[in-house]
């Protein structure tokens, strides 16, 4: 698999883990304009929750929790905005999850991190 493919199944695998806990799929790959990209826009009791998934086969460059930068949480934090500007959620209570898939270390592991950023 390319990264694209491997992004898109790492996508998949957490979009499937959110709606097993009641969490309705709204959007994915939400891009806004070269701002950047959401991977999931979800809702769950809370409200609105956008979910950036990072996938890792190996740790050599660090875990999939520690390859988000600060200029990636920049755009996704920008990118949520426009999209509670298009389906106009003015007001809508949201959060910012990651979702680390976690090939390295035996079977697949899925860490869900709450209000990450």
């Amino acid at each position: 698999m390319n990264t694209v493919e491997t992004g898109r199944s790492a996508e998949q695998v957490a979009a499937t883990f959110l709606e097993e806990r009641g969490y309705e799929i709204l959007d994915r790959n939400f891009t806004y304009k070269k701002v950047g990209e959401i991977d999931i826009v979800a809702r769950s009791s809370f409200g609105l929750v956008f979910v950036e998934v990072r996938s890792r086969y190996s740790h050599r460059y660090g875990s999939p929790e520690a390859s988000l930068t600060p200029s990636k949480l920049r755009g996704v934090r920008r990118t949520a905005e426009a999209w509670m500007v298009q389906r106009k959620c003015y007001g809508m209570p949201c959060r910012f999850d990651v979702i680390a898939i976690d090939h390295s270390i035996g079977p697949m592991q899925i860490r869900h991190i709450e209000n990450a950023f």
